[in-house]
Order: C-alpha cells, then structure tokens, then sequence
C-alpha cells in the first residue's frame, strides 16, 4: 500500500513539473548538428551571444546579437526578440547561455535552444564566424609542428574559460618533467580561430590532443586526469 502511494504521488510529481514547465515555455541543451540545422531553417533566426561584450567583439556567429542578464540594456533586448519564435544562444560554456535561458523560459518564450559546448562547438566544428584578427597559428604551421616532434601535445582553449585555466599549472609540470621529448602548444580562441575551425573536430573547450609523429594517441573533450593520461601514454611508448 505505502508503495502505491509512494508510486501515485511520484507520478503526480512529475505531472506538476511538466506542467509547470511548458507553462513557462521550453529550454533544451542541443548539440552543433541539430542547432544548426534549426538556425538555417529560420529565415530570420534569433541568435543570441551571451558572453561579454569583449568576447563578442572578437569573435562571433554571424548574425547574432549579444546581451546576457548582465548587461545593462537587458531588458530592451529582450522586448526585441519575438517569444513565439525560435531563440538561439550561445557562450563558452552553459552557465551563462544557461541563465539566459532559464530566464526567457520563464518569460514565456516558447523555443529556446543553448548549443551544447558552445563557441567552441560552432567554431570547432567548421560553422561560419566572424572573426576581427587573423589566426596567429595557421593549420600549414600546425601541421609542421606536428611532423617535427615525436609526441605533440596541444591544448585548445579560452582565455575567458574558466577549466581552462585550470590546464595551465598542469602543462607547466608536464614541461618540467619532459622537457623537449614533449612540444606543448597552446591555442587560443581569442588568438587563433581559424586554426580551431580548420581542425574540424573541437566540441569544447578546453580539448587537450597528444599527437605522436603526428597520430592521435588521445583526444580529450576536457580536463579530466591529463597529467595522468599524459604519463601513462608517454610511458608505453
């Protein structure tokens, strides 16, 4: 008996919450592909940038307009956008996208679509950008740098991404304990976007590659135990 109540009340639960939720319209994480292909679908997409305004000046997708529960015209922006359309955002990651998103759900917005990954997924994957600098690195160099070391290990970021920062002690003590058996590049976003969009396969930031004479022995789509991973691969070989 109490396993039927326990059951109807759980069923009731969620019943409520769904309700609730398409009341307050809906919110979806989705990834490059299905984003994407939603935008082109539009003939006048709302794209939104929810970084800073710095990050946007740099780079961007094309067409998008950028503002973030921060910013100080907020709600001007908002009453710009149409609730019964499509709303498209993106940052480095889902924090602030995902706050944005919340908060236009809330508002009664009736589609709202976060790019899973983010700038780095749309970038990383090929997607036409706007960019205000040419890339410091470009994919000729890489691919040199690649064919004159035995083990390459690439760290692909953001100056603005929080994990990001977390790589740069670890890089540090993986430079002291290899030295030159380990080239170690460090590519930024803010510094070389096209060399990013021409490797095709970034999803995240950061993504950590180690190369050896120039194949992949590892890809990782964050952090995770590099310093491990590192030594463990290094060791085999």
């Amino acid at each position: 008996m109490k396993n039927k109540i326990l059951k109807n009340s759980i069923i009731t639960f969620m019943l409520l919450f769904t309700i609730a939720g398409f009341s307050q319209g809906n919110s979806a994480n989705i990834l490059l592909d299905a984003f994407y292909s939603k935008i082109k679908n539009q003939k006048n997409p709302q794209i939104v940038d929810a970084r800073g305004s710095d990050e946007f000046a740099l780079n961007h997708i094309e067409g998008a307009v950028n503002f973030n529960l921060k910013s100080e015209d907020y709600e001007k922006h908002v009453a710009a956008l149409n609730p019964s359309q499509p709303v498209f955002i993106y940052s480095i990651a889902a924090y602030r996208s995902g706050l944005l998103s919340t908060d236009l759900a809330k508002r009664g917005f009736k589609e709202v679509y976060i790019l899973e990954g983010g700038i780095a997924s749309w970038i990383g994957g090929g997607k036409p950008f706007y960019s205000n600098l040419k890339s410091k690195l470009s994919i000729a160099e890489y691919k040199k740098i690649l064919a004159d070391n035995q083990y390459v290990l690439v760290d692909i970021g953001s100056k603005y991404c929080a994990t990001c920062k977390t790589v740069k002690p670890i890089l540090e003590d993986l430079r002291s304990q290899y030295g030159e058996k380990l080239k170690i590049i460090e590519i930024e976003l803010e510094e070389s976007p096209q060399v990013i969009a021409d490797l095709k396969t970034v999803k995240v930031f950061p993504t950590l590659i180690l190369y050896q004479n120039g194949k992949i022995i590892f890809k990782k789509d964050g952090l995770g135990n590099l310093k491990s991973d590192v030594d463990v691969a290094l060791a085999s070989k």
